[in-house]
């Protein structure tokens, strides 16, 4: 992959793409391609961080607690059958009527549209891959190794945190990899509720009839999620290796 890219970039800089049409469009729109990609860089960062901050303790709480991983998991599924359109959309009214309510929200951004349903959807399409594969991975640990902790005198929760999840790391990073490379995808869609991105190209080129701008939207976000992908599965084969040690 690193030789591929190194053998664009150098047919690059002598100019054999300068004709390309998409090259020409992303040329003329320089700018406005540099901002859509920082917004929907700041979309899948965002949304990663609260998927996290929420799905890793569901997955922790699943693990212990076996009665709960149904009701949990069976709520999380049902969100996944959502089409991504319909729960953009629905959203919008209850994100609307709490901004009209508070209208303090809406002066740090929160209404019925742009980034705000866009971060809150992304959360919830995220939860189920990081929870499942949280309690995946600590279910996987073996019980004497937990045993042998609690003997030592540690409490659960150092065994959770001390034990369990350093080795339950190789299932994390392979959740965290399906939810980065879905929420970079799935961030394309949010562009039609006015939160920017890649996806802004992308709907601009079908508006338009531009098959142009069309391909420097979704070839951008595919370069994104292979670029996301690669670097999470190198992490993912370092801590597999270390664990193995």
């Amino acid at each position: 992959a690193a030789a591929i890219v190194a053998i664009l970039a150098l047919l690059a800089s002598r100019g054999w793409f300068d004709d390309l049409s998409i090259i020409r469009e992303w040329a003329n729109r320089r700018d406005q391609f540099a901002a859509a990609v920082s917004t929907h860089l700041l979309l899948v960062v965002v949304s990663l961080a609260v998927s996290l901050a929420i799905g890793l303790p569901l997955g922790i709480w699943t693990a212990l607690r076996a009665r709960a991983a149904g009701p949990v998991f069976a709520m999380l599924n049902i969100i996944q059958t959502i089409p991504s359109i319909a729960l953009f959309g629905l959203l919008i009214g209850p994100l609307t009527a709490l901004s009209n309510a508070l209208p303090a929200l809406r002066t740090i951004g929160i209404g019925g549209i742009r980034v705000a349903p866009a971060v809150i959807a992304l959360v919830l399409y995220g939860l189920l891959p990081i929870a499942r594969n949280t309690q995946a991975g600590l279910l996987s640990v073996p019980a004497s190794v937990t045993d042998a902790a609690r003997g030592m005198g540690l409490t659960p929760r150092q065994v959770v945190t001390s034990v369990s999840l350093p080795l339950a790391l190789p299932s994390l990073l392979a959740g965290l990899r399906i939810v980065t490379i879905q929420t970079i995808g799935m961030g394309v869609v949010a562009a039609l509720i006015g939160a920017g991105g890649l996806g802004s190209f992308v709907f601009l080129g079908l508006g338009q009839t531009a098959i142009d701008l069309v391909l420097l939207g979704a070839l951008s976000t595919i370069a994104l999620a292979l670029a996301a992908d690669a670097l999470l599965s190198a992490l993912s084969l370092l801590a597999t290796r270390r664990m193995h040690r």
